[in-house]
C-alpha cells in the first residue's frame, strides 16, 4: 500500500457510532448529571435522529438548571460526512480548535462522531503495517516459509510472550492508551496450538492488568509448528505466560531516561 493510499482513509472507518446524545426539551440539570456520569464535556442534540445542535459545558455557564437544552445549545455547527477524508476532518478540527465533529449523512441524520482521539488512533494504526511487513519478511527468510497475514482479535490469555521484562513506566503509558482506545495492534504469530507474541509486550501485560480479554492484532499465520528462535529463548528463561514477565519498576525505559537526561542538561545550561 502506498503512502498516499494510507492517508486516504474515510471518516466512517474511525468514527464512533455509539454516541451519547440529548434532546432539545431536556432540562440542563439532566445534561449536567449526564456529564458527570459519562465524563463528557458536551453532547450532540438530536430531534428524531436529526442533528439540531450541540451543548457543551461552556454553554451551561450562567444559565439556570431549569432551562431547556434548546434555549442554550449551539446551532452553528461544524460537521463531517462519513465519506469525508479523515485528513480533511483532522484539518477542520485543528483549524477550528474543536475536539470533536458530529458526523451526519445526506439526510441530516447523525451517524457518529469523530474526535481528536480517533484521528490520533488512525495515525498510530496506519503507521504499523510497515513494521509488520518487515517482521514477516525476516521470519520467512530465516525459516524458508510463507506466512499469511490477517487482522483480528486475539484473546490475551492465549498469548505466549517472548520477552522476559517490561518497564513499569512504559507499562503505565500503555495502560492509559488502552483505556483511551489509542493502542496500536500487537503482532503475533499464529501457530497450530498457540499465539506467539512478537511485538507489543507492554500492551499485552497492560491489557492483562486491566482485565481486557482481547487485543487487536496483526496475525501472521504459520501453518507448520516450526520452533522460532525467540520462542526457544523465552522457554529457556521460563517465560511461558504473561504472568512470567517481570515488571521493572526500578528501571526506566532507556528512551525515557535519555530524554530526561537531555532535559536536565538543557536546564543546567540555561542556568549558567
Amino acid at each position: 500500500m502506498s503512502a498516499d493510499n494510507r492517508r486516504r482513509v474515510k471518516v466512517e472507518r474511525y468514527m464512533t457510532t455509539d454516541v451519547v446524545a440529548v434532546h432539545p426539551d431536556q432540562p440542563i440539570s439532566e445534561v449536567v448529571r449526564l456529564m458527570r456520569a459519562v465524563h463528557h464535556d458536551g453532547f450532540p442534540v438530536l430531534d428524531d435522529g436529526n442533528l439540531v445542535g450541540y451543548i457543551s459545558s461552556y454553554d451551561l455557564i450562567m444559565h439556570d438548571l431549569n432551562h431547556a437544552v434548546r434555549e442554550v445549545m449551539s446551532t452553528h455547527l461544524l460537521v463531517a460526512h462519513p465519506s469525508m477524508w479523515l485528513d480533511d476532518a483532522a484539518r477542520v478540527l485543528f483549524r477550528s480548535g474543536r475536539s470533536k465533529l458530529p458526523v451526519v449523512d445526506d439526510n441530516g441524520k447523525m451517524v457518529g462522531i469523530i474526535t481528536n482521539t480517533d484521528v490520533i488512533r488512525s495515525q498510530i494504526e496506519r503507521a504499523h503495517p510497515e513494521k509488520v511487513s518487515k517482521i514477516k519478511k525476516v521470519i520467512e527468510g530465516i525459516h524458508d516459509i510463507n506466512l499469511r497475514l490477517k487482522r483480528g482479535l486475539v484473546r490475551v490469555k492465549d498469548i505466549t510472550p517472548t520477552q522476559s521484562k517490561v518497564y513499569g513506566d512504559e507499562l503505565e503509558g500503555r495502560g492509559y492508551e488502552l483505556k483511551k482506545g489509542l493502542n496500536e495492534p500487537i503482532i503475533v504469530i499464529q501457530k497450530p496450538n498457540k499465539y506467539v507474541l512478537v511485538d507489543g509486550h507492554h500492551r499485552a501485560v497492560a491489557a492483562k492488568q486491566l482485565g481486557i480479554e482481547k487485543l487487536d492484532a496483526y496475525i501472521l499465520v504459520m501453518e507448520e509448528d516450526i520452533k522460532l528462535g525467540l520462542e526457544a529463548t523465552a522457554e529457556k528463561e521460563g517465560i511461558r505466560t504473561l504472568d512470567d514477565v517481570t515488571i521493572l519498576d526500578y528501571a526506566k525505559h532507556p528512551l525515557i531516561e535519555v530524554t530526561e537526561r537531555l532535559m536536565r542538561k538543557d536546564a543546567d545550561y540555561a542556568r549558567e
